[in-house]
């Protein structure tokens, strides 16, 4: 029996938007035995946005240290507690259940932040991450480089994006470019995830 990863999907984002968060991303993985069905989560933007003016209001006082030193932005924080996970698994699991959406009796269910190295999928990821550090690995290479590291450029065209390849030491094929900068279309993206700055 085949699992329907969509129907997973459309059911943990109505899950996920009565909780106030957003599903970022769904694995499943795993043998026969020992599957995990794997749920990113973070606040939706309503919740970003509340807790942005909370923090730049100085009303939360359990920041993280680097968000405190300004070396973390507040747009990387997925801003989900161990409570919002707990609450989403409870009534996600109950559904999964009900709707009998993964077949077979035995799987593990999991419901996390994203983390700090989340991968990034949707323009609207690349746009929101603007100036953050990444790699990327392309499908076709681009000057004959599939994978790259750089920082996010701002204003990046609605079908590709720009990095800055002078934000980091970039590999001997990355180097061998001789550019600054690189534009990678968004079809060409195979993988793409944040580098954490710590």
């Amino acid at each position: 029996m085949a699992v329907r990863l969509d129907e997973i999907r459309n059911a943990a984002q109505r899950v996920a938007a009565s909780h106030g968060l957003d599903v970022v991303e769904i694995e499943f993985v795993g043998p026969a035995k020992e599957r995990t069905l794997r749920i990113y989560l973070e606040k939706n933007a309503e919740e970003r946005a509340k807790l942005k003016a909370a923090i730049l209001a100085g009303e939360n006082q359990d920041l993280p240290e680097r968000l405190a030193e300004g070396t973390l932005s507040v747009d990387q924080l997925s801003g989900v507690t161990h409570e919002d996970c707990a609450a989403f698994s409870r009534d996600f699991g109950v559904l999964l259940d009900v709707e009998d959406l993964v077949p077979g009796a035995e799987y593990f269910l999991e419901a996390s932040s994203p983390g700090l190295d989340r991968k990034l999928s949707k323009p609207d990821d690349f746009a929101r991450f603007s100036g953050s550090l990444v790699k990327i690995q392309t499908f076709e290479p681009v000057r004959n480089n599939r994978h790259w590291q750089g920082r996010l450029a701002a204003g990046n065209a609605p079908e590709a994006i720009t990095l800055d390849l002078a934000a980091v030491k970039q590999n001997s094929k990355s180097r061998k470019a001789g550019v600054s900068t690189v534009e990678i279309a968004f079809s060409n993206i195979e993988k793409a995830h944040l580098v954490p700055e710590i």
